[in-house]
């Protein structure tokens, strides 16, 4: 097993050593609500708090500790002037931004809490932005963020399972650490994930059949068709319904993640969260040889209007999205 932990991958990269240090931060923040994870129903964080959060669903207590973690542990970091977080209706400010700049951090604190109580595999997932230019010597606005994937400067996420892992970017490819349990470290397993540009696997919730987009539904149905079909080879459906576990998934084996657009509501983009999940795992995947299409053009060029905002979501092998991207066109 690699000997290179997460401290002295971080201290060699070629980034500033402030925009390092608030990954080195969130990563002890996962460390933990790792802990609070593990204790499962033997702890005092299981089930729901009977609120909902700002995008209008039940919140777990697990959803709110690990947002208080995040918030607390996260502000350590000299470099990051403010936070914002799926779990709260506006951004969380740390300090003014200093003359050389600063940073901005977004999170999901506990994607996929829903199966916390069936024991499945759930995550954080995080990205980090820079400051305006024009942002020196002033507080943050919740304006500041409204920035595309494409200035993201980080991202990653902690997917708590059988092993606890991190996946990271910081815009130079994509590595894996494990948490060692026995000693909170964070070990290097992997220098270059490497998303193939094929696949024979997708995961999508075809509950959802009836409601999808033509060109959606055209995909998935050549998949399903499997050898006798103009594909001409068999396919594997995987569902999590815990976006870091499918996302994991494909980023460690290949494949596609989808969460389309769907008719039930018209009006809007989609279901996940542009800001906190869409623009962060769509970094990952680009970086890691795969692709992203939100239903228009990529993930990453997206214009971003509301914190909040809502993503149509297509990502995975490079080939599997130009497909889906050509049954999109007119």
């Amino acid at each position: 097993m690699s000997t290179t932990n997460l401290a002295a991958f971080l201290s060699r990269a070629s980034v500033d050593p402030r925009l390092s240090a608030i990954v080195g931060v969130v990563a002890e923040a996962c460390v933990a609500i790792n802990r609070h994870v593990r204790r499962g129903a033997t702890g005092q964080a299981m089930g729901a708090l009977g609120s909902q959060n700002v995008q209008g669903e039940v919140q777990q207590k697990l959803d709110v500790l690990s947002n208080d973690i995040m918030l607390e542990i996260c502000a350590r970091a000299p470099g990051l002037c403010a936070m914002a977080s799926e779990e709260m209706e506006t951004i969380h400010p740390v300090r003014m931004v200093e003359p050389e700049g600063g940073y901005l951090l977004l999170f999901d604190p506990l994607d996929g809490s829903s199966n916390i109580a069936v024991n499945v595999s759930i995550g954080t997932i995080f990205s980090i932005l820079p400051t305006p230019e024009d942002a020196a010597g002033r507080a943050v606005t919740e304006a500041d963020f409204l920035q595309p994937g494409r200035r993201q400067l980080a991202a990653g996420y902690v997917v708590y399972g059988p092993q606890t892992q991190m996946v990271l970017t910081l815009g130079a490819g994509v590595s894996a650490f494990t948490l060692d349990p026995e000693n909170g470290d964070w070990v290097q397993t992997s220098a270059t994930m490497t998303i193939p540009a094929e696949t024979r696997e997708f995961a999508i919730n075809t509950a959802n059949t009836r409601h999808w987009a033509a060109p959606v539904s055209r995909y998935v149905d050549e998949c399903l068709a499997g050898v006798e079909g103009p594909r001409g080879k068999d396919f594997n459906m995987r569902w999590v319904a815990s976006m870091v576990a499918d996302v994991h998934r494909v980023m460690s084996r290949g494949g596609v993640f989808m969460y389309p657009w769907d008719k039930r509501e018209p009006n809007r983009a989609g279901k996940l969260r542009l800001m906190y999940e869409a623009n962060p795992m769509a970094f990952l995947v680009e970086q890691a040889g795969g692709a992203s299409f939100d239903g228009q053009g990529d993930t990453l060029d997206a214009p971003v209007i509301a914190l909040h905002q809502r993503a149509s979501v297509m990502l995975g092998s490079s080939a599997e999205i130009a497909r889906l991207r050509a049954y999109h066109a007119p």
